[in-house]
């Protein structure tokens, strides 16, 4: 039987530069690898067919993806089995001409099952109105917690934390090869929600809760690691299932929310810890 209890951490065997080291780093390293690419494309994470624009076909065939491939004038941006054995496939291309790509497909003795497309001009908008919405939200976020606590360390720890729990998972799209789609941007608006809510329970175990610190880091922690893992569980579940079945958009969305939820314990429980720790025993005292 799987035993759930959350085990106590010994945080006085580390220094408060012991435990931000390892969050910080990777943060860094996530920030050089979104530059990067922010550098190279011109986007911080590759844009799906939501945001560039182009056409999304639907159809089935015997085929293998290579000729698939062949069939089409343009070359496919993405071509995905949908159902295994069933010889079911997504086809995207950057092409909006859907009549000419429905008679490609239709001529190579494909059947297509649906077709859709986005303009540039539309897709140029949704993805600004995705990163316009992901801003008011980390925003709104900030101001929250800092109304909240009113004093900058615990304030910056929420904030800091809720920020390298989306850029971690960005870094990882770009690595992983997951474009951006309105999916994906769903997922890091509910990474920011699951950060914000450990993150807020772990400071008001620490400054508003009677006991010392280390009791109430591991009260906090006996929630918060619960529901995080529960979630990573439920997760990861979700993507394997979608991901046998081929079911589209779903093993994305899944995979974002597993990074995110795994950056989430670490900063919480590692980077979060320290900061609180210092403000408690040398910031306030200062």
């Amino acid at each position: 039987m799987l035993d759930s209890t959350v085990p106590v951490i010994d945080y006085t065997r580390y220094s408060n530069r012991q435990l931000a080291a390892a969050p910080l780093a990777l943060l860094v390293l996530s920030l050089l690898i979104i530059v990067g690419m922010w550098a190279v494309t011109g986007t911080p994470v590759d844009p799906g067919i939501d945001f560039t624009g182009g056409t999304e076909v639907q159809l089935q065939t015997d085929a293998s993806q290579t000729e698939i491939a062949a069939a089409f004038e343009s070359e496919p941006a993405s071509i995905q089995s949908i159902a295994t054995g069933q010889g079911e496939y997504i086809v995207t291309l950057q092409s909006t001409d859907t009549a000419a790509i429905e008679q490609q497909a239709t001529d190579a003795g494909f059947t297509v099952t649906s077709i859709s497309s986005t303009s540039a001009a539309f897709g140029s908008e949704t993805q600004t109105q995705a990163l316009v919405g992901v801003a008011i939200a980390f925003v709104g976020m900030s101001v929250l917690v800092a109304l909240m606590f009113r004093t900058f360390v615990p304030s910056i720890a929420v904030v800091l934390s809720a920020f390298s729990d989306i850029a971690i998972p960005v870094a990882l799209m770009n690595l992983f090869g997951i474009q951006l789609s309105l999916g994906t941007v769903a997922a890091l608006l509910m990474l920011i929600g699951y950060s914000v809510d450990s993150d807020l329970l772990l400071n008001n175990h620490v400054l508003r809760r009677r006991g010392d610190f280390y009791q109430s880091t591991h009260r906090a922690m006996r929630t918060g690691v619960t529901m995080t893992v529960t979630s990573l569980v439920a997760m990861v579940v979700m993507t394997t299932v979608a991901t046998l079945f081929a079911i589209p958009l779903l093993p994305e969305i899944g995979l974002v929310l597993v990074f995110g939820l795994l950056a989430d314990l670490m900063n919480t429980y590692l980077l979060n810890v320290s900061l609180l720790r210092w403000y408690k025993y040398e910031g306030i005292a200062r």
